[in-house]
């Protein structure tokens, strides 16, 4: 019994660093402290916005954010910012305060998980409704990250990376 519960704690405690491994890089913020560190950092924000009873929230976060590459990119180019939906939670955003569930209808969140984008500066980007596979958030938070929204639509973006980044 004792060599059973010894290889079951064995493989508990490998799951869990396994699984702290996979999102070590990954640093989430506070809205207020986001802004604050993409000032500092010269870094775009990444917001997700979720509900704690949200199912593909929380598959968001196991199966896009915890994969090797797009945890990788992220921690890179972007300050992580977790925003309930649904909290009371005060904030500050261009001189104004905010709860976290008012600055997400002001957006105008309707569904969760959505992925908000700001530059820098707090300047809103952009907004992503629904749960994203890995890949495609990947190939999406690269758009943003490296500026091609600037000056190209997602689809030439895409074909561009298609054609191996050539610029047709």
């Amino acid at each position: 019994m004792k060599k059973v519960l010894a290889i079951t704690t064995i493989l508990l405690l490998s799951l869990f660093a396994v699984v702290s491994i996979a999102g070590e890089n990954l640093s989430w913020l506070t809205f207020d402290k986001g802004l604050a560190e993409a000032k500092k950092s010269d870094k775009k924000i990444l917001v997700d916005v979720y509900t704690d009873w949200c199912g593909w929230c929380k598959r968001m976060d196991r199966d896009t954010y915890l994969n090797k590459e797009v945890a990788g990119y992220l921690a890179q180019q972007f300050v992580l910012v977790k925003l309930n939906a649904e909290s009371d939670q005060r904030l500050h955003y261009k001189g104004k305060s905010y709860s976290e569930a008012e600055i997400a209808h002001s957006f105008h969140v309707t569904g969760y998980p959505t992925t908000l984008f700001f530059e820098p500066n707090g300047d809103h980007i952009t907004s992503l409704s629904g749960y994203v596979k890995a890949d495609e958030f990947l190939n999406i938070t690269k758009f943003i990250g490296e500026n091609y929204y600037k000056t190209k639509k997602f689809e030439e973006y895409m074909h561009m990376q298609e054609s191996g980044g050539k610029k047709q």
